[in-house]
């Protein structure tokens, strides 16, 4: 999995952050050493952050308000086929065939914050392999038909590293039923 270790916050969960319901439970997958679990337990979700790394799960242990999990889910069951949250959050992270389950993880009105590397970042390092790099609009149409969305944006960010990057934010909205006329 690939993760920053970089421990700022990013400013896309920052942004979309206060979209998700007061006390809310959220998903942060690939969460990598926990910024952003640590940073939404601050705002007193209950974060359930998954790693296939026991070093990162480890640095979580006894943080208020995350419950770290140990699991591999690109070689292992995905672990949530039971479970919605009100939110999940993922970044710097993709593997393709766990999209239809993130957005099966949804409960209703929850809220989507994903921002991965897309196709271009080569220019700027790892990740080069197609594998784990979106392609151009990927994430919006993934989500499209299923989800609202809130916020996308595609393209070459600057900062304490340059990259190409995608960022969506969208919500399951339940959906408005018409009385028949």
């Amino acid at each position: 999995m690939l993760q920053q270790e970089n421990a700022e916050i990013s400013d896309w969960v920052r942004r979309f952050a206060p979209l998700i319901a007061e006390g809310g439970s959220v998903l942060d997958l690939a969460c990598g050493r926990g910024r952003h679990s640590r940073y939404l337990a601050g705002m007193g979700c209950c974060v359930e952050a998954l790693d296939r790394d026991p070093d990162a799960i480890a640095a979580l242990d006894g943080v208020a308000g995350v419950t770290p999990r140990l699991a591999d889910v690109e070689g292992g069951p995905w672990p949530y086929h039971s479970r919605a949250f009100d939110a999940i959050v993922v970044t710097n992270y993709l593997y393709r065939p766990l999209l239809p389950l993130i957005l099966n993880a949804l409960e209703t009105d929850g809220v989507l914050i994903y921002e991965t590397f897309m196709v271009g970042n080569e220019q700027f390092g790892k990740p080069t392999n197609p594998a784990y790099l979106l392609r151009s609009g990927e994430l919006l149409d993934v989500v499209r038909r299923r989800l609202t969305i809130v916020a996308f944006e595609q393209g070459e960010i600057s900062g304490s590293r340059q990259a190409v990057v995608q960022r969506l934010c969208a919500v399951r909205a339940m959906r408005s039923v018409l009385p028949p006329a």
